[in-house]
């Protein structure tokens, strides 16, 4: 029988495989523990509602490929839901409020600080989750005190052999690069005959004004007819298949780097913090 949980990544280093008493015996000092988050949301006519979990599932099978054998990086499963309401109008999203998700991203950092793990990668792959993300990022690390990092597929670099110009800059939702992607690692479950451009023509012609900086407020209805923004008719399996090694090998090196990443306070600082703590908050 065919097993949903198969290769390096669910066989050697997914958590939820070990039993409680191998959790609490792996060495936590070098732990590193990544949590996935995808989402649930229309991806226009071409693309299933679960794009973004399945790139995220996928991406991290493959990063696993390309760590060494000893590290002590393990995975969680793909959060599947997440904060998606400005995709609510359309067909077969689900979607978190902005309230459930931030309590959902603490809680499940809490657990896994009260099982001994310090060290805490969210790598996201739905970009409207990434303001939340990187806030509670910090709250995490206060309520906490883990060392908290983040990953956004979107803010790895695409190749510009492999997609256009427009498409690296604006094609954010169900376009050229994810359709790609979906072709290589489920291609039955993409409807290419349904494939559609569509672009925002006010972003486009807009100085100052991008949707990855996030200094505009929009939801998929303003910028978007078909609920794409992109064009998934250039879509190939082969630049599917490129962009996740890409994506792999170099979220591979993020995150041994992440791994092993401590702050170094210089003298002065530390001796002022010292004195900060015997005198109470700094006012």
């Amino acid at each position: 029988m065919e097993k949903r949980y198969s290769g390096k990544a669910w066989n050697d280093h997914f958590l939820p495989r070990l039993t409680t008493k191998e959790m609490s015996q792996l060495p936590k000092d070098d732990a590193m523990v990544v949590l996935p988050i995808g989402a649930t949301e229309q991806h226009g006519a071409h693309l299933p509602v679960f794009t973004d979990t399945i790139l995220a599932e996928t991406v991290i099978a493959k990063t696993f490929e390309y760590l060494p054998e000893k590290s002590n990086i393990w995975t969680l499963p793909v959060l599947p839901f997440s904060k998606s309401n400005e995709h609510s109008n359309w067909s077969g999203t689900i979607t978190l409020s902005f309230q459930t998700m931030q309590n959902v991203l603490m809680d499940i950092a809490k657990s896994l600080n009260r099982s001994g793990f310090n060290r805490l990668v969210i790598f996201n792959t739905h970009g409207g989750n990434g303001d939340l993300i990187k806030m509670m990022a910090r709250e995490i690390r206060l309520e906490t005190g883990m060392q908290v990092f983040y990953l956004f597929i979107g803010a790895l670099p695409l190749d510009p052999d492999l997609y256009s110009e427009r498409e690296i800059k604006y094609g954010i939702h169900g376009g050229d690069f994810e359709t790609s992607m979906l072709l290589h690692s489920y291609p039955e479950w993409v409807h290419m005959e349904l494939a559609d451009s569509d672009f925002s023509s006010s972003i486009e012609n807009a100085a100052y004004l991008k949707y990855q900086q996030g200094n505009v407020s929009w939801i998929i209805d303003d910028i978007s007819a078909s609920g794409i923004c992109g064009d998934a008719r250039n879509a190939k399996p082969e630049k599917g298949e490129a962009t996740y090694l890409q994506q792999a090998q170099l979220m591979a090196k993020m995150l041994m780097e992440m791994s092993s990443f401590t702050f170094h306070a210089d003298q002065q600082s530390s001796l002022a913090m010292k004195k900060m703590n015997k005198e109470g908050v700094r006012k």
